[in-house]
């Protein structure tokens, strides 16, 4: 009889954690016992206790992993680093880093068994479960399924997909390439692209190449079809990438108008976000009509864009901070912290998390900006079960 109601106590839990799994909801808004309407004119003798929502516990269990971290460690968190050639493993323990990037390189020539291997030692060597991450669009940008050992094939582009079988075949193409992320040891996906751009644009061959419609229907696709695989996806390249140059190579600075970008470029992004999306990468295009001075990356404008009018609540990722549209910016490092990025991709953690530091001791940057932005992360971690 005991075992009996053990169980069913521990159904009962689990079925509370699970009442709600969208990570970028607002905890403010979530409401518990929404009965008011129903009881209107009836009194009540014992004020009812609210249990603590699914993200409130979240948080909750955030803050207190921060508690014991020290400032270094929480630095570290900041970071997706790009794999190492070599001593991954020392990386890991010595910067506390939040997360690898892994690129082609890293899969070439390797069995399942060779990369699933080669991501378990970095996880093992982590005091805090690091965040693997890699670009796998389809089409030109694949990362893994180029390695024919990894993928019967390589994944299709977004366009090729949607004029082969619409948004059902983009669908199921999400759970096929969540399935193999998941089984290599992959938690992150730095895709879909969701920028709405024209045939002469740098972005659009990995675009779905659609309107504007169209591509919102799109983000909201790959975000319910990601859910509950493993791996989560980021939208990118906020605000939109549009007509802009490649920013690996050189500066780009984006003319178009405020509505310009509000009505055409940042729809799939909304539509991205209602769904349930966890991350958004911004790009390192100057957005003129926001900020003049400071690509959109390291733009507070920006990221006030992104957090205030259109409510998202999950997690900011900068684009590669070596590319050359940014790369050579005076304390970029520092810059992306003070917009507010909760992780910062770069190929350079030592010269970063030194930036970091000594903005801290010199008064530039506070540890709590730093706590601020490192327990979101770690709440993220919790909420996707490497925690």
């Amino acid at each position: 009889m005991k075992k009996i109601v053990v169980l069913i106590g521990v159904l009962i839990l689990i079925a509370g954690l699970c009442g709600c799994s969208n990570f970028n909801e607002d905890i403010s808004s979530t409401q518990v016992g929404q009965n008011d309407e129903a009881i209107s004119g009836e009194k009540q003798d014992i004020e009812e206790v609210k249990e603590p929502t699914f993200e409130e516990k979240l948080n909750a269990k955030a803050e207190e992993y921060l508690k014991q971290m020290t400032l270094d460690e929480k630095i570290g968190q900041l970071f997706l680093v790009r794999f190492p050639t070599s001593e991954a493993t020392k990386l890991v323990s010595k910067y506390h880093i939040g997360g690898y990037v892994l690129f082609g390189r890293d899969f070439n020539g390797k069995t399942k068994d060779q990369v699933i291997e080669m991501i378990n030692e970095v996880q093992r060597a982590s005091k805090t479960p690091l965040l693997t991450a890699v670009d796998e669009e389809g089409g030109s940008v694949v990362r893994i399924s180029n390695n024919k050992t990894l993928a019967d094939e390589k994944f299709k582009s977004p366009s090729a997909l949607y004029n082969e079988g619409g948004f059902d075949l983009i669908r199921q193409d999400t759970l096929n390439k969540s399935a193999l992320l998941k089984e290599l040891g992959i938690n992150l996906n730095l895709a879909p692209v969701v920028d709405v751009s024209d045939p002469s644009d740098y972005m659009y061959e990995r675009t779905l190449k659609q309107n504007v419609e169209l591509t919102e229907e799109f983000a909201k696709t790959v975000i319910e079809a990601s859910k509950d695989s493993g791996v989560s996806y980021t939208l990118k390249h906020f605000p939109g990438y549009g007509h802009n140059s490649d920013t690996h190579k050189n500066s780009s600075n984006d003319t178009r108008t405020y509505d310009e970008i509000i009505n055409k470029a940042v729809p799939p992004f909304k539509a991205g976000i209602e769904a349930g999306a966890e991350a958004i990468l911004i790009s390192h295009n100057i957005i003129e009509c926001m900020d003049s001075e400071n690509p959109a990356s390291i733009s507070k404008a920006v990221h006030e864009l992104l957090r205030n009018d259109l409510n998202f609540k999950g997690i900011i990722i900068t684009d590669d901070i070596a590319m050359s549209a940014v790369s050579n910016i005076e304390n970029v490092y520092v810059k992306a912290v003070s917009s507010g990025n909760n992780l910062i991709i770069t190929s350079d953690c030592q010269t970063a998390i030194k930036q970091v530091k000594d903005a801290i001791e010199n008064g530039t940057l506070t540890e709590e900006q730093i706590d601020n932005l490192v327990v979101k992360t770690i709440a993220w971690k919790y909420y996707k079960g490497l925690m």
